[in-house]
């Protein structure tokens, strides 16, 4: 110790050797999602619909629901069917490998602002390149065979072949 980088290290802790251990740890654990988040994940689960929340108040519609209008602060209590389609407000695309992203790369992100809705959502867009991505594409969500009552039960999006 004792060096320019060390010098934080140093207030303090004089005749201590920091040590650094490297690991992992899994922490696993469960939480009940609440009747909103419930009703959601159990329309993509049971129906493939997605469910967004209406507010009475303003008329903004939340996607994902929202049991309380940001805006408004009233409860939201209108539930309304979405179709599925929508349009990219913006994306990303991840290009390199990293633990979080279990896709393989490159993975486009992006927020979806779907038809009928005011918020964006964010996820995967699939079956395109990520070269021919573009701000304003419909897309149209695609779900997974194998749903299990979680955002991932929508696969991802797909762009709307245009006819």
């Amino acid at each position: 110790m004792g060096t320019k980088d060390n010098a934080v290290l140093d207030q303090g802790f004089d005749g201590i050797e920091p040590m650094v251990f490297e690991s992992q740890i899994s922490v696993p654990y469960s939480w009940w999602a609440g009747d909103t988040a419930t009703y959601f994940l159990k329309g993509l689960r049971d129906e493939k619909k997605i469910r967004a929340l209406k507010c009475t108040s303003c008329g903004k519609t939340y996607i994902p629901p929202r049991k309380t209008c940001p805006v408004c602060f009233v409860p939201n209590t209108e539930w309304k069917d979405l179709s599925g389609t929508g349009t990219v407000q913006s994306f990303t695309i991840a290009r390199r490998q990293l633990a979080a992203i279990s896709k393989k790369v490159p993975v486009i992100y992006a927020l979806i602002k779907l038809d009928g809705a005011d918020t964006a959502m964010l996820h995967y867009i699939e079956g395109i390149s990520p070269e021919k991505m573009k701000i304003g594409m419909k897309v149209q969500a695609e779900f997974a065979e194998d749903r299990k009552g979680t955002i991932q039960d929508i696969a991802f999006f797909k762009p709307v072949k245009e006819v």
